[in-house]
């Protein structure tokens, strides 16, 4: 996997680049979580320590091809 990795609100959200599309779903219900980048793909805004759990998991949830992966704090994965 090609994985762009942050810690958001005690949890791991991994962006699996290779699977990412570009529907920008992520995007729509979380902009101050993720933007869209030169080619299309997702990546993390600058600046995430506003950003809560519940935003985290509702913007990686409606990701339509399970680009995005959240892990707890324990590292179990808990999306998708």
């Amino acid at each position: 996997m090609d994985n762009e990795e942050r810690q958001v609100a005690g949890l791991t959200v991994q962006i699996d680049r290779l699977i990412c599309v570009g529907f920008e779903t992520c995007v729509e219900v979380a902009p101050e979580l993720f933007e869209m980048d030169d080619e299309g793909i997702a990546v993390f805004v600058a600046d995430t320590d506003e950003v809560t759990a519940e935003t985290v998991l509702e913007s990686c949830r409606e990701c339509p091809v399970d680009a995005l992966v959240v892990l707890d704090a324990s590292g179990d994965q808990i999306h998708p």
